[in-house]
């Protein structure tokens, strides 16, 4: 019985560092969309730039893992099915938009299959509304306003700063200073996305361990492997979604990409400070947005951008629906709660 549910911890770990690789080739975009397309960067180099600064951020705190292992339903009610539903529903969003191209929202995507789950093996009465999932409202509230505003307020001040100076010479310098600010966007991402899957994988532990909200801590093993998997799906590039963002969305020039990386990494680190798991997607998807629509409004594809919009609302009942069939399936056919 002891070797079995060992077994059943095993395949939850590796099932989650595969949602992690996945995450990591899916939202490679969010880091560097904009950097390949003003060509401050090769599509080679970004990639790899993102993969290491993605390990890096991800190493750099558990405040939304703690949010997301215990904040959303109480680790003494956890359960490996659980656990595996919520799981293979979040993949299958990722893998459905990441063939269409489409940025939607891997965090909410896993957020809210905990949530369906949760609902299936318990009932609404086991998810704490009221904690990880008002975080992750107010995150897809608020995530998308500020970096929109923030890229279209820091794009104004960059603008009058450099009035005075030479187009060429504007180009040049800003293509230099988007190495930082994609390095930096990339640096939030692993901040916030990667500690999702520690949180979720130190779920499996508590309910192996039978851990109570107090005994919840996450293990050095856990973080560093979250790290390594996110950083070697981000080497892999989400080429259809950076096509998406960088390419379709806005026309960007390296001043544009400046701000958008900035004001929406700046969104996203501080939502990892305050354990808040927020998108990535949206955030900088929303930058990239305000960046454009700083110039005029019809430089935005604003086609492309409802079609960005439409993935972002239907994450939320097509996981909370497709993670509780999943477990109720689990269950009908294994017995297992």
């Amino acid at each position: 019985m002891v070797e079995t549910a060992l077994l059943v911890l095993a395949l939850v770990v590796l099932l989650a560092l595969a949602f992690d690789f996945i995450n990591g080739f899916h939202d490679t975009a969010n880091a560097v969309a904009t950097s390949i397309a003003t060509r401050a960067l090769s599509p080679a180099q970004a990639v790899l730039m993102a993969a290491v600064f993605n390990v890096l951020g991800a190493l750099s705190g558990t405040a939304v893992a703690k949010t997301v292992g215990k904040g959303i339903i109480p680790p003494e009610l956890a359960t490996q099915p659980l656990v595996i539903a919520a799981l293979l529903s979040a993949i299958i969003w990722n893998l459905i938009t990441w063939y269409y191209g489409i940025p939607s929202s891997s965090s909410h995507a896993l957020v809210f299959s905990i949530v369906g789950a949760g609902i299936a093996s318990g009932g609404l009465s086991v998810i704490k509304w009221g904690e990880g999932v008002a975080k992750t409202l107010q995150g897809l509230v608020f995530s998308p306003v500020f970096g929109f505003l923030g890229a279209m307020l820091l794009l104004s001040l960059l603008l009058w700063a450099v009035a005075r100076q030479r187009p060429y010479w504007v180009n040049r310098f800003f293509l230099r200073a988007q190495v930082l600010s994609a390095a930096y966007m990339a640096f939030s991402h692993g901040s916030n996305d990667a500690q999702k899957t520690m949180g979720v994988i130190t779920m499996a532990l508590a309910a192996y361990y039978g851990w109570s909200g107090d005994q919840f801590h996450v293990p050095l093993w856990v973080i560093l492997s979250a790290a390594v998997a996110m950083g070697l799906g981000t080497a892999m590039g989400g080429w259809r979604i950076i096509r998406t963002i960088g390419f379709k969305a806005v026309a960007l020039r390296p001043i544009d990409g400046f701000a958008a990386e900035v004001a929406g990494a700046t969104v996203i680190e501080t939502a990892s400070r305050l354990g808040i798991p927020l998108s990535t997607t949206h955030t900088i998807s929303s930058a990239i947005l305000g960046a454009g629509a700083t110039k005029r409004l019809s430089a935005v594809r604003w086609g492309i951008a409802g079609r960005i919009v439409m993935a972002w609302i239907f994450t939320i009942p097509f996981c909370v629906a497709l993670s509780w069939v999943i477990y109720t399936l689990m269950h009908l056919v294994t017995g297992a709660r």
